[in-house]
């Protein structure tokens, strides 16, 4: 284990103590955000009427249900405090640059944005820093945030969370697995893959494209074919947890199927003993926290995590609990 390994281990308590005190305040309002991408500010809010207006900006692929958790969460955050809201997101780095740019260009209060591809967002949040707008990350970019320029991260760790999930495929009797990346060029989803393979040696990564289901379930049902020693399939989203049911059905595959993050009906797939069990981010905590966060610094000049990553997961969700769970997921909340 490295230092920084260590260091970061240290921190798990602290960072989910931290994220579920505010998010409990989160936990009273919560469910799908507005379809408009500015959620509005004043009356209503449980808190403060502070007048600021926040940018998140995300890499979102369109039609991905993951990211209503995310806007969920944002959006109870912008309410309680009576803060405008301005929700932008495009997969394409150079795109989602932009978007951050214009936020910059706009005289926001503050901008909260994912770093999946941090190199190319540099730039633009150098920009930020630069126009003296803080900038806090979430989900995406563990190790890259502070180097990047952000003063703040709230998400999971990915390595952590990835190497917990092909320890617990190993334990079970776990052979082969195979993971199965949708974006290309995301540091989140390359360091689950390689997470995976440091619990399970015997793992091999397939590249698919996220955006468009049918030719996820036409690859994977391919290489299950092709393959049948593979035992365990590990998808990094829930919808492509639900394609990989597709091909596994259509392909007669035995394999045992593993996800991160979850949506209602992988919730419900966990409950019907379809998939074993999801990893966890908590993607509402990081929409509410990146939002908190800002509103804190801008107001009080807080900092959140002491100049570490606070953690909202691993938090691993399977048979032993999925009861509990499950309200939550349908209520947009977990």
């Amino acid at each position: 284990m490295t230092p920084t390994r260590t260091r970061r281990s240290l921190t798990v308590v602290a960072g989910l103590a931290t994220a579920a005190t505010l998010a409990l305040a989160a936990c009273s309002g919560g469910g799908a955000p507005s379809t408009s991408s500015t959620a509005g500010s004043g009356g209503g809010g449980a808190g403060d009427n502070s007048g600021y207006t926040f940018a998140m900006v995300t890499h979102e692929t369109p039609g991905d249900t993951f990211w209503d958790k995310i806007k969920a969460g944002a959006q109870q955050a912008a309410k309680n405090n009576g803060i405008t809201l301005k929700y932008s997101n495009d997969p394409d780095p150079a795109k989602q640059a932009t978007l951050i740019q214009n936020a910059v260009d706009s005289k926001v209060d503050g901008i909260a944005t994912t770093l999946a591809t941090p190199d190319a967002l540099a730039g633009a949040v150098k920009s930020a820093n630069d126009a003296g707008i803080p900038v806090v990350a979430f989900n995406s970019g563990i190790d890259q945030y502070q180097k990047v320029g952000a003063k703040m991260y709230f998400g999971s760790d990915e390595t952590l969370a990835g190497t917990t999930a092909g320890k617990r495929i190993a334990d079970a009797g776990g052979k082969k697995a195979l993971c199965v990346i949708q974006a290309s060029g995301s540091v989140a989803l390359e360091a689950r893959c390689a997470g995976v393979k440091a619990g399970l040696p015997a793992t091999e990564n397939i590249q698919v494209n996220g955006a468009d289901d049918p030719s996820v379930v036409s690859a994977l049902q391919a290489k299950l074919a092709q393959d049948s020693s593979i035992d365990y399939i590990v998808t990094l989203g829930a919808p492509i947890a639900l394609d990989a049911l597709k091909a596994m059905d259509a392909a007669g595959s035995k394999a045992k199927l593993v996800t991160f993050d979850l949506n209602v009906d992988a919730a419900q797939a966990i409950k019907d003993k379809k998939i074993e069990f999801s990893i966890d981010q908590q993607p509402y905590v990081q929409g509410y926290l990146a939002i908190q966060a800002l509103y804190l610094n801008k107001k009080n000049g807080n900092d959140i995590g002491g100049g570490k990553a606070v953690l909202t997961g691993p938090s691993f969700v399977d048979s032993t609990n999925i009861d509990q769970i499950l309200p939550f997921a349908k209520n947009n909340t977990r």
